[in-house]
């Protein structure tokens, strides 16, 4: 993979040096699992998952790097205006706003950002004042607000109000009740069927046509909201009001859904930047004081405390611990700090006091930049233009103008009969009403989205699914995703007695301890029922191990290059290390009375279904890979046993990189569950977030898996292709109909009531034809893709 371009790649500033670190943890003794000096003299060994790192090099591969300062954003340059644009849902609301504002004198370089609801221009006020450029937005039915050149207007406004309370909801839930009532008062009065009906659809068509006629007049006729207009005006005009209403309320269901969705996304990225703290322990002439952590400034000294989240990118002065850098890294255990080493803002703290100096200032930390990724992806991501609005362009325009011509050019030309003529005229208008091609598409989406749900697949809308059914390359995270996320005991290798008694003494000691590797150990001795030993004097020895007493001998349970101070380890020991170490395995020695007693591996698993998944992709004709932050050695483990190419030690800078490279030439979906996975989602034609992930990952996600099988991604794009399918069914249904009753209507076969019956004849085919879908998963060839048995997983170590 090419380098990261200056905007992405990290780069470590010259002033920091950045010493080797130890994989410590105090809650566990630090678990630094590098091999003892006697086996770091022939070989450098790389660890399990957890620790993500061989100890005994210079750290020079990307872990040891911060990010670069973010770019400055583009609505931030000197000399633009900003605005802050609420109810922005669609590139098709960016595109309506950028042709309304183009034609006003003074406004250049228009930049909008759908995903942070804010608008950028450069304005010549002595043509257009800042005022004008808000009338404008305002009469298209969004709500500006001038916003500071500095201000972050996503991170800082609070989310809107609820969907029901916003114009749209309301004018969804008013159209609603309102058919509703005319179905009703229909039964006991009929004479009241259509008022009702022609009111419903005027009240809620009224705002629509406004948005079209200014649209319209801004350059952009055949919008969605002129298609919606024409057809329910058409349907009033034959007379069908039954159903110009409900296709206008259905419209509107639509658009609160789509802004309900865009709002979701929003709310991702302010969660990601929740992560950093509000206030830092600061550091100053002697005495310590809590301060605003955005107030921080490069140089200054902040303490952080056992459990606190550090406020600021920095390097660590004094103190040593171990730091929970899943959010940024991925890295399925905490890695040991000590002076000299980086850390990142949003990181936990775990055991013990550190002093960090600030590296960066607030709106350059590493948070930042994947705040900054994940909006900046998400724009760039073209959305799906919907396939009606695009239609329109074309078919619109060419229906109105054959009803005219129909209606008005045989009585001037030949002599024909007004009347007659603007009778075939309304029906040809009727039969050209869309509202079959209208309804096509959503039933088809829905019935899908549906069906997806009911297996706990949820689905980000219709766009997510098309881009779902032309996948050909799936990238998954490692931790978490394609492994279960936390280490499991692998290996228990008895140097002197018994294997129960080796962990049994490990399980005395590390009980006390709250870090990954020993709830491991502790969950592996209750498992195999052993019998517990009281310790005492148990004490966590700072990135090296847990230390004890049990009788009259000395414990000590770490990794072997610690071990190796306790008790000399035997040429056997060392053999059995390599090996373990070899095969991506994380290594703790187990020491009693200066003697090693045995050894214990641990290895984050790959869960139970992931092999016959990749299997099931590959079926599919679709590549698999792994992009992981996770080390070299131990990702490589877990492919070979998986059959899946990896590339590892990756920042989310480089994993959004990768997916976009792949993007240029392919359709890619990419699957992760964490924090820093969420700018390689947002990267990717499609985001796949697993349920047990973390919030910000599902909220940047197109989709989410909530049972965490890995064997329902290919059944994920199973069903899209199915939907796409359906759709394109149903397309050529509802366009066959209407070519077929255009040319009876034309030629006076067929009269207004056969047109009427085509079009609702056809919305209930494509209706029933979507339906199908409902009956997916139910089929056994469906049932037979996404069954994940026990047998499919690998087995890659031996307990």
């Amino acid at each position: 993979m090419s380098q990261p371009d200056s905007a992405l790649a990290p780069k470590v500033p010259d002033a920091v040096a950045v010493a080797p670190a130890s994989c410590g943890s105090a809650c566990c003794g630090g678990h630094d699992h590098a091999p003892p000096p006697a086996a770091a003299a022939s070989a450098r060994h790389s660890h399990g998952p957890g620790c993500g790192h061989d100890h005994d090099h210079d750290h020079e591969h990307a872990h040891a790097h911060a990010a670069q300062p973010a770019e400055a954003l583009p609505e931030h340059e000197p000399g633009a205006l900003l605005w802050q644009v609420q109810g922005m849902d669609c590139g098709n609301c960016a595109q309506t706003l950028r042709a309304a504002l183009e034609r006003l004198p003074g406004v250049s370089d228009i930049r909008i950002s759908v995903t942070k609801e804010t608008l950028a221009l450069r304005l010549d006020e002595g043509l257009t004042r800042p005022e004008a450029i808000e009338s404008r937005i305002a009469t298209l039915g969004y709500k500006p607000s001038r916003l500071a050149a500095t201000e972050v207007a996503p991170l800082r406004r609070e989310a809107p109000s609820a969907w029901w309370r916003q114009s749209k909801g309301r004018l969804a839930i008013a159209s609603g009740a309102l058919v509703a009532l005319a179905y009703l008062v229909g039964v006991f009065a009929p004479g009241w069927h259509d008022p009702l009906f022609i009111t419903a659809g005027l009240i809620a068509a009224a705002p629509v046509a406004r948005r079209a006629i200014v649209s319209a007049r801004a350059g952009a006729p055949f919008t969605i909201e002129m298609l919606m207009t024409i057809a329910v005006a058409g349907a009033l005009v034959i007379g069908a009001a039954e159903e110009a209403a409900i296709v206008v309320f259905l419209f509107c269901v639509g658009e609160v859904l789509e802004g309900v969705a865009a709002e979701k996304a929003r709310s991702g990225i302010r969660s990601l930047a929740a992560l950093v703290p509000q206030t830092a322990w600061l550091e100053e002439g002697g005495s310590v004081r809590e301060v605003a952590a955005e107030t921080l400034r490069i140089g200054q000294s902040v303490l952080v405390r056992p459990g606190d989240r550090i406020p600021a990118d920095g390097t660590v002065l004094t103190g040593a611990s171990s730091v929970d850098e899943a959010p940024i890294t991925g890295e399925s255990m905490p890695k040991a700090k000590e002076p000299g080493s980086e850390v990142f803002a949003g990181t936990v703290n775990h055991e013990a006091a550190l002093t960090i100096r600030v590296g960066r200032a607030a709106q350059d930390t590493m948070i930042a930049r994947i705040v900054a990724l994940v909006a900046e992806a998400q724009d760039a991501k073209a959305p799906t233009e919907r396939f009606i609005d695009r239609f329109s362009r074309i078919y619109m325009p060419f229906i109105v103008g054959l009803s005219l011509l129909v209606a008005v050019l045989p009585p001037l030309l030949a002599g024909g009969v007004w009347g007659e003529w603007i009778y075939r005229g309304l029906a040809l208008l009727l039969i050209g009403c869309p509202c079959a091609l209208v309804i096509s598409v959503p039933a088809a989406i829905a019935s899908s989205l549906a069906t997806a749900a009911r297996r706990g697949l949820l689905i980000k809308g219709g766009a997510v699914i098309e881009a779902l059914a032309g996948v050909d390359t799936v990238a998954f995270d490692k931790t978490g995703t394609l492994t279960i996320g936390r280490p499991v005991v692998t290996d228990v290798v008895a140097l002197e007695g018994g294997a129960p008694q080796v962990l049994a003494l490990a399980a005395a000691v590390e009980r006390r301890s709250s870090h990954p590797l020993a709830a491991a150990i502790v969950a592996r001795a209750e498992a195999e029922a052993v019998a517990l030993v009281a310790a005492e004097d148990v004490a966590a020895v700072p990135g090296k191990g847990m230390a004890g007493t049990i009788g009259e001998a000395a414990v000590f349970v770490g990794a072997p290059r610690h071990a190796a101070a306790w008790a000399p380890l035997p040429e056997a020991a060392l053999a059995a290390i390599d090996r373990l170490e070899g095969e991506g395995k994380t290594v703790v020695v187990v020491v009693s009375a200066a003697r090693a007693v045995g050894l214990l591996a641990l290895r984050d698993e790959p869960r139970p279904d992931a092999a016959a998944a990749i299997g099931r992709l590959n079926a599919m004709g679709i590549r698999p890979l792994m992009l992981t932050g996770d080390n070299p050695r131990a990702a490589g483990a877990v492919g070979e046993a998986l059959g899946v190419a990896v590339t590892a030690g990756m920042l989310p800078a480089d994993k959004a990189k990768a997916v976009a490279e792949l993007a240029r030439g392919g359709r890619v979906a990419m699957v992760g569950d964490g924090i820093n996975d969420a700018p390689a989602l947002a990267s990717a034609q499609v985001g796949i977030a697993m349920g047990s992930g973390t919030r910000v990952a599902i909220e940047a996600a197109d989709a989410a898996l909530l049972h965490d099988r890995v064997g329902d991604v290919p059944a994920l794009i199973g069903l899209a292709r199915a939907t796409m399918a359906n759709v394109r069914q149903n397309i050529a249904l509802a366009l066959g109909l209407k070519a077929l009753f255009l040319v009876t209507t034309v030629i006076g076969a067929t009269g207004l009531w056969v047109a009427i019956l085509a079009d609702t004849g056809g919305t209930v085919l494509v209706t029933l034809n979507a339906l199908r879908l409902l009956g997916y998963f139910r089929s056994e060839a469906a049932t037979a893709r996404t069954a994940t048995p026990e047998t499919a997983r690998p087995v890659l170590g031996t307990g």
